[in-house]
């Protein structure tokens, strides 16, 4: 299978594309500065480029013709996701791509406690800021709204703690009692949803 994988240099993106590499795919890595991708492998091609540049994009998945697209894009403190996300829908669209996972943040699933509110904006979070949750927000209802076959992974507290492979998942929501989960564990779960439609048009909350 011929994956995109946007934010390839970040910790999760870096993961997701050892394992799609491990997997025997053959891989484009979409980033802003080739420097930051310390991997080299014989299925591995790289092309350089913003995220945010609607030309960029089209040029991306016109070179990489991929079959799926996999995406760890970060708010990177800005408009990022907000940016980059209409030009990623045009660019699956026009191509005929249509599955795109991507990774979000345990803000935007439902709240338990206050049933019609996104975890952020309800007393389930605990912060003053919701900048990167609003991005997120927007992102994934951009992606709600169109008619590709997305699924969102939210993770809660990312850490670089080791992979344990004993992370919970839930449909729309962060299962209880959740603190943390290893960057590892979050790539993993996402990758295993490559093929996979157990949540497809769904987020899923992640923790272990």
């Amino acid at each position: 299978m011929n994956l995109l994988i946007l934010g390839a240099t970040g910790r999760t993106g870096r993961r997701l594309t050892e394992l799609a590499l491990e997997g025997g795919h053959h891989v484009t890595a979409f980033v802003r500065d080739q420097g930051k991708l310390n991997i080299q492998h014989e299925h591995l091609s790289v092309i350089q480029g913003n995220a945010t540049d609607r030309d960029d994009v089209l040029q991306a998945f016109a070179v990489s013709k991929p079959d799926a697209v996999l995406s760890a894009l970060s708010t990177d403190k800005g408009t990022v996701l907000t940016d980059s996300m209409p030009h990623i829908i045009e660019a699956m669209q026009s191509h005929g791509v249509r599955r795109i996972l991507t990774i979000g943040t345990a803000g935007i699933l439902n709240s338990r406690t206050e049933p019609g509110k996104y975890r952020y904006e309800s007393n389930e979070s605990q912060r003053a800021l919701t900048r990167a949750s609003d991005e997120h927000r927007r992102a994934f209802e951009m992606l709600a709204a169109s008619d590709l076959d997305w699924t969102v992974v939210c993770p809660t507290h990312l850490t670089d703690d080791p992979e344990e492979g004993t992370y919970r998942v839930e449909r729309d929501y962060l299962p209880e009692d959740a603190k943390k989960v290893s960057v590892g564990d979050t790539a993993r779960f996402t990758y295993s949803q490559l093929n996979s439609d157990e949540y497809l048009r769904a987020r899923v909350g992640i923790a272990t």
